[in-house]
């Protein structure tokens, strides 16, 4: 705003009219307008925009999120309140542009060459001296010398004072540039009410459309809530899958969504996808086919991040990508003893009932994950792997971690893609869920075996929670299988009992296979939860074993008694283990450090098993990828005034700053052999720049020096 506005006043009408006009157009109610828009782009910059609502009961709670949601926070661009000050903001500036511009463009065409002789003794910047040549040849010629620098001269005759003026002005455009600011002020506000919900709240409003709040087909939705091809501004998604075509765009409302028709349909024939090494995508592009819905053309168009396609005035944006429906197959592992293993197969984003089970659940396919770059460095620990000591201090690595290039780092990264993974959830007849996120691969995590993840958490607020299951030398998990079959069977593990007494007992202390196959008997009773616990529920696993401890073994004794159970228990399992290869028709395997990476592993997940609260775990054995593009549409025409306005604003700003305004006068009087000179020169800022043109001037056009 110029400095000089103190505001408009009307020369007719009511008082609180007219001052209602002079607050809007004063300085002060701008400048309180523009710092609300900006309070407001901090939050919305803050504050993730358009989220579901249960994202912000997540992060927010229950009464901070309908509080933040009653003031539009989440969708602060489109607010009513937000709107409402962009038209007042417009108002303000225009009324400002109508007070100012009649003045700036009078100013524009005045030389001021009516000044008063006297006034010019008073400037900061004057000089005296006398020129060659009568008061009008002496005019005429230091015109001619000011034309030449670029300055505009107007002369005139002051008849009774006896004596010609030069006045002369450059600079104007300083003065033109607070029009330019101002109305790109106007200009940029216009632009975002055009491109923003305004027009979809006006025929709301006015045309009897209303949001949908409800579930289908996107072609199910009634006319009432569809806006037609012929909306002159809008902004919505479209989704696209490979190998189909949409002509519908949804526009998110605070209370549900908008169906916007295109005159086009979009057929999205390839989606491309690149990584970098970080798992980050890269590029991702679509080769889409447009149909138009009038004429029938097809236009080839490939859409790429930053290089949208247009078509009949509307934008298309690659926003991102989603699964569009790709197909699974998947294995069931019962996690209860007994339990019959089977397959299922279904389409991301699609559901099927688990008949095979007791409980009746419902199978919801969440997602399908191609890539899963992870970080398999030394982990927080450090790049040695040793544990962090905080009383530690060593200054050398401390003062080498911040010195090198820009681009190094503390932490060092091993980033390795672990393979495709498969995301559901299992619902049940309360419409409770929990959220299952499986890997297809066994993941080698650096202890010596490789693992298969299967993680679970109970709401998206956690973070997934994993079980690992240690993968055999095949790389499955069958030996596991076989290991937790023949751990339910009591016959196998009274045989596993008697290979381990008979390795375990020295033949010369006979009288030791009597406790040692009791304590072993009942290590693995008590881990395979065939024993009641001690409140009389069997739970199995070290949690089984840790309640006997503290119940059957007094407390002095614990310690040494938990050491000689777990190894009884190990030794037992891996009697087990090698009877339930001999079953499958396989070798044992050696005593060597693989084979006791994969008892410590197995023996952890097979306690971990016996809570795992689910009836089954999918995992993922085949899938047939179908990728779909999200693509953003959008007619705005209000963006060639943001344009403009973005430009007269660079150029206003330029002017305003850059481009000084001056003006000089000369007074020219006879005197004896030519004529006296008077000269001043006024600017709007005084600078070091000032002073010297002044005194460059006074040296040419007076041949003298200032003072």
């Amino acid at each position: 705003m110029s400095e000089s506005i103190p505001g408009t006043l009307t020369d007719r009408g009511a008082g609180a009219l007219r001052r209602a006009v002079e607050l809007l157009s004063s300085m002060r109610f701008a400048i309180a307008l523009l710092t609300l828009i900006c309070v407001a782009s901090v939050i919305g910059t803050v504050l993730k925009q358009h989220e579901p609502l249960n994202n912000y009961v997540n992060q927010f709670g229950p009464f901070w999120a309908e509080v933040f949601a009653a003031f539009s926070l989440y969708e602060i661009y489109s607010a009513w309140w937000f709107l409402l000050i962009l038209a007042f903001l417009v108002t303000s500036t225009s009324l400002c542009i109508a007070r100012n511009a009649p003045k700036i463009m009078a100013d524009l065409r005045t030389y001021k060459e009516g000044i008063r002789i006297q006034s010019l003794q008073s400037f900061g910047h004057r000089a005296q001296g006398e020129v060659a040549g009568e008061p009008v040849q002496a005019a005429s010629r230091l015109a001619a010398q000011l034309q030449q620098s670029g300055w505009r001269v107007r002369l005139s005759q002051r008849a009774t004072e006896g004596g010609w003026l030069v006045a002369a002005r450059a600079g104007a455009a300083n003065k033109l540039g607070y029009l330019a600011a101002h109305s790109a002020i106007v200009l940029v506000c216009i632009g975002g009410l055009l491109d923003g919900d305004l027009m979809v709240r006006a025929q709301m409003l006015l045309g009897g459309k209303s949001v949908f709040a409800g579930g289908g087909m996107i072609a199910d939705v009634p006319p009432r809530h569809r806006l037609g091809a012929a909306n002159p501004t809008f902004r919505g998604n479209l989704f696209v899958a490979e190998g189909t075509r949409s002509s519908t765009a949804v526009l998110n409302q605070s209370d549900g969504v908008v169906i916007q028709d295109l005159p086009f349909a979009v057929e999205l024939k390839k989606f491309h996808v690149e990584y970098y090494s970080t798992g980050m995508p890269k590029l991702f592009a679509s080769d889409i086919v447009i149909h138009d819905l009038a004429d029938g053309r097809q236009v080839p168009a490939r859409v790429e991040v930053n290089r949208p396609a247009s078509y009949r005035g509307v934008d298309i944006y690659q926003s991102s990508f989603d699964d569009g429906g790709s197909r699974v197959r998947l294995g069931a592992v019962p996690m209860k003893p007994g339990g019959a293993p089977f397959e299922v197969e279904g389409v991301i984003g699609g559901s099927t009932e688990l008949a095979s089970t007791d409980a009746r659940l419902t199978l919801e396919f969440t997602s399908l994950r191609l890539i899963n770059v992870e970080n398999f460095a030394s982990g927080a620990s450090g790049a040695s792997g040793r544990a962090t000591d905080v009383r530690a201090v060593d200054l050398r690595q401390a003062i080498e971690s911040r010195l090198g290039a820009a681009n190094r780092t503390v932490t060092r990264k091993e980033l390795r893609n672990v393979g495709p993974s498969i995301g559901y959830k299992l619902r049940d007849a309360a419409g409770q869920a929990r959220e299952y996120h499986n890997y297809m691969q066994p993941v080698d995590l650096g202890d010596g075996v490789p693992v298969f993840l299967w993680g679970l958490r109970d709401s998206p607020a956690e973070a997934f929670r994993y079980l690992r299951i240690p993968a055999d030398e095949q790389g499955s998990i069958a030996g596991f299988e076989a290991l937790r079959s023949a751990l339910s069977d009591a016959g196998l593990r009274q045989r596993a009992v008697d290979h381990y007494v008979a390795q375990a007992v020295d033949p010369a202390r006979p009288d030791l296979k009597q406790p040692l196959a009791a304590s072993a008997q009942r290590a693995l009773a008590l881990f395979a939860g065939a024993l009641p616990g001690k409140d009389g529920v069997a739970l199995g696993g070290l949690q089984a074993i840790g309640d006997f401890l503290d119940t059957q073994v007094p407390q002095g004794e614990r310690e040494r008694a938990s050491e000689v159970l777990v190894r009884v228990l190990n030794g037992s399992l891996f009697e087990l283990l090698q009877l339930s290869r001999q079953g499958r028709g396989l070798a044992p395997l050696p005593t060597d450090e693989v084979t006791r990476s994969f008892m410590t592993q197995a023996v952890l997940a097979l306690s971990d098993v016996q809570v795992y609260p689910a009836p089954v775990a999918l995992q993922l054995l085949d899938y047939t990828p179908l990728q779909a593009s999200v693509f953003q549409v959008a007619r705005a025409p209000g963006r060639w005034l943001v344009y403009l306005g973005c430009a007269l604003l660079i150029l206003g700003i330029f002017a305003m700053l850059y481009i000084r305004e001056r003006r000089i006068w000369v007074w020219l009087t006879p005197a004896p052999g030519g004529s006296q000179a008077m000269m001043a020169l006024s600017t709007n800022r005084k600078t070091l720049d000032g002073d010297r043109e002044f005194e460059r001037l006074a040296d040419q056009l007076l041949n003298r020096e200032t003072r």
